[in-house]
């Protein structure tokens, strides 16, 4: 049985005293479900599971219905108590509330229930966090599967992770390619963009939102203003629409936008971001070609592989590895900038695409001297090892 290594996490922090609410959340499809359930079967607790993905409508009555079979459960299990699971808990209007009602309830009680509850949208999760349960939770991030996982786990070579790239569910097809494209796109794209984007999110242009999100796949790895992208969606949306709708395809674990490296916050923000790729399965499926066509076009491959890189990258950013940009000055450019700590990484790409990548990295280290340079690829480190070790491995002092 394969297991994710933020199962021991989340197994390690239901042993200790009743502490701390546990968030586990992530992208669609990335296995958060099957992860607590094993680590649930494995822990010898009562456990109570629910999931509000369902047809019928769920509401505060059905989490605290939930709640109280728990809490029996707990009476029962004396000091040892019991663990309440409740699944998709981002589809529940107002949850948050509901949720810190009854923990603080427990919490008087001294009542040994822990809960955990998880979720597609990171971003639709972290705002009823932050809203309502600030110093009362703690969060296992699931990001998207990385090369050794796929690799542990399907037998994928470092070619097949690159274009079908690390989503479990469609594995299986990678004998069918075409197939596996339907599924990427009508089971994943389609499925977080309606349900866990459009239905539980204001989105004014729900078009332009998808539109976006083709663009942003078609351009990964990337630099582009707001300006030029509006131009190629010709669209009446301004600039904040896209910035904002670029968030909420960031917090389900789409695609995001990286900004600027300039030691000054303000500047981050306010240049063009390098759209970037979570999963390069999105890359491919959108694309529409075949293995073999895609390796057989030098162009699409360099960056393919160049968004692999970065979705590397990016996702253990987005568990709080580190912190991610690029960095570019007029024609000169590094193409990540990885801060860790104290510690700053620069890191270049070098594709069939790619032909001079010293000149940026020079003027790079002349104005903020980072504490390491890498080269990946070429006559650098190679695609696959950089890939097959995690992002700390790399960028720690």
């Amino acid at each position: 049985m394969f297991t994710r290594p933020h199962g021991a996490v989340l197994a390690r922090r239901l042993r200790e005293p009743r502490r701390f609410l546990q968030v586990v959340a992530g992208p669609r499809q990335v296995g958060k479900t099957t992860l607590v359930r094993q680590v649930l079967d494995a822990s010898g607790f009562a456990v109570t599971y629910a999931s509000a993905d369902e047809p019928t409508l769920r509401g505060r009555e059905w989490i605290e219905q939930q709640w109280d079979a728990a809490r029996l459960a707990a009476r029962d299990g004396g000091r040892r108590g019991a663990v309440l699971a409740l699944d998709e808990i981002q589809k529940i209007p107002a949850w948050s509330e509901t949720v810190k009602r009854l923990w603080d309830e427990d919490t008087a009680r001294r009542l040994p229930l822990k809960v955990v509850v998880l979720g597609s949208a990171p971003l639709l999760i972290q705002r009823g966090l932050s809203e309502s349960l600030a110093g009362r939770f703690e969060v296992v991030h699931l990001p998207h599967w990385s090369f050794p996982e796929m690799r542990e786990a399907f037998g994928l070579s470092l070619d097949q992770f690159l274009y079908y790239g690390g989503y479990p569910g469609g594995a299986p097809l990678a004998t069918e390619p075409r197939r596996w494209a339907r599924y990427i796109k009508d089971a994943l794209i389609e499925t977080t963009l309606s349900r866990d984007v459009l239905l539980l999110t204001r989105v004014d242009k729900p078009a332009l939102l998808r539109r976006l999100f083709e663009l942003a796949c078609g351009y990964s790895g990337q630099v582009l203003s707001y300006q030029k992208m509006l131009g190629q969606l010709q669209d009446a949306g301004n600039t904040t629409t896209l910035a904002h709708y670029l968030e909420l395809l960031a917090g389900a674990g789409m695609v995001t936008g990286l900004q600027k490296f300039a030691g000054d916050q303000a500047r981050q923000r306010g240049s063009s971001p390098k759209l970037q790729v979570l999963n390069t399965a999105l890359m491919t499926a959108q694309a529409g070609v075949t293995p073999a066509e895609a390796r057989a076009d030098h162009e699409f491959w360099g960056r393919l592989t160049e968004s692999a890189v970065g979705a590397h990258l990016a996702n253990a950013a987005v568990t709080g590895a580190c912190q991610l940009h690029f960095w570019r000055d007029r024609n000169r450019e590094v193409d990540f900038v990885v801060r860790s700590g104290r510690s700053l990484t620069a890191i270049e790409v070098k594709s069939a695409r790619r032909r001079d990548t010293l000149r940026g990295m020079d003027a790079f280290s002349a104005a903020f001297r980072p504490n390491r340079k890498l080269l990946v690829g070429g006559d650098g480190i190679t695609i696959e090892d950089f890939l097959a070790k995690p992002v700390e491995h790399w960028v720690r002092g």
